[in-house]
C-alpha cells in the first residue's frame, strides 16, 4: 500500500489513498490497452525525462527538427512511444497537424486518449513524490485480462482533435461523469475513454476541487489555501509549463 510518511509535514491521507487507486487501476487492464500496455506507457514516460533526443528537441526552435534517437525503454508500438515522449517532454508544442500524423492505423483515437490519461495521472503521482521529496513508486505488475473496448453511444467530432462526449450527453452508462453543461472542455476531452475522466475526477477531487465545484469561482473546498491563492499559483504553473489552454 502507498503511504507517505514525511517529516515535519503532516499530509492528509486523502492523497496516498487517491494515488494507490490509480495504482491498482494502472495495473489493469484499461479499455483500450492491457495492463502490460498502460504499466509501459509510464515506464516510456519516466524514460523520456532522462532521454537526449527529446532534451535536444525541447532545446530546438521548432519541435520538428530532426534530433536523432530517442532512449527508448520499451517494446511498445513506435507511435506510441513517439507520443509519449512528445507528450511527456514537449507538451506546450502540441499542433493539430503533429496530431493528425501521430493518429492512424497504429494508434486510434481511443488509444491515444487512454494513453495521454495516463500520462496525466501518472504524472500527478510522480510528481507529487518529487514535490515532498520520496522516491517515485515502482511500478505495479500488470494484471492479465483484455481492454473492455467500451465506446460511449453519444459521441461527436467537432473542435476537439479527438471525439468526445458533448457537454449535456454524460447520459446512460456515462450519466455519472458529469452534471449537463456543467464541465470544462480540458475534462470533457478524455470522455471517449469514459474512465479515464472517472480517475481524473478522482484526482481532481483530491488535489484541487471536484469537477462540480471547479466551475464556481466561489468554491474553494476543504483547503488551507484560498481559491485566490489555488488559482493564482495553477496560473503560474501552467505559464511556466508553457500550456497554450
Amino acid at each position: 500500500m502507498l503511504q507517505y510518511d514525511v517529516e515535519p509535514a503532516e499530509l492528509a491521507e486523502t492523497y496516498a489513498a487517491s494515488h494507490e487507486r490509480f495504482w491498482d487501476r494502472l495495473a489493469r487492464p484499461g479499455t483500450w490497452l492491457t495492463a502490460a500496455e498502460r504499466v509501459a506507457v509510464v515506464e516510456e514516460a519516466r524514460a523520456a525525462r532522462n532521454c537526449e533526443a527529446c532534451a535536444r528537441r525541447r532545446a530546438a526552435l521548432s519541435p520538428e527538427v530532426d534530433v536523432g534517437e530517442h532512449a527508448w525503454a520499451t517494446d511498445l508500438p513506435l507511435p506510441w512511444r513517439e507520443v509519449i515522449h512528445r507528450i511527456a517532454t514537449d507538451p506546450g508544442r502540441l499542433s493539430s497537424a503533429w496530431f493528425e500524423r501521430s493518429v492512424g492505423k497504429d494508434l486510434s483515437h481511443e488509444q491515444y486518449v487512454e494513453i495521454l490519461a495516463t500520462l496525466v495521472h501518472a504524472g500527478v503521482v510522480d510528481l507529487f513524490c518529487l514535490g515532498i521529496g520520496v522516491d517515485e513508486h515502482p511500478l505495479p505488475a500488470p494484471q492479465a485480462g483484455e481492454p473492455s473496448r467500451h465506446r460511449p453511444a453519444q459521441i461527436v467530432h467537432d473542435e476537439a482533435w479527438v471525439p468526445w462526449i458533448p457537454s449535456e450527453g454524460a447520459v446512460g452508462d456515462e450519466a455519472d461523469l458529469w452534471k449537463p453543461a456543467q464541465t470544462a472542455n480540458v475534462i470533457r476531452a478524455m470522455s471517449l475513454v469514459p474512465d479515464e475522466v472517472r480517475t481524473l475526477s478522482d484526482t481532481i477531487e483530491v488535489h484541487y476541487l471536484s469537477i462540480g465545484e471547479i466551475i464556481d469561482p466561489r468554491a474553494s473546498g476543504d483547503r488551507v489555501l484560498s481559491r485566490a491563492q489555488m488559482e493564482l499559483l495553477a496560473s503560474r504553473t501552467s505559464a511556466l509549463n508553457q500550456c497554450f489552454y
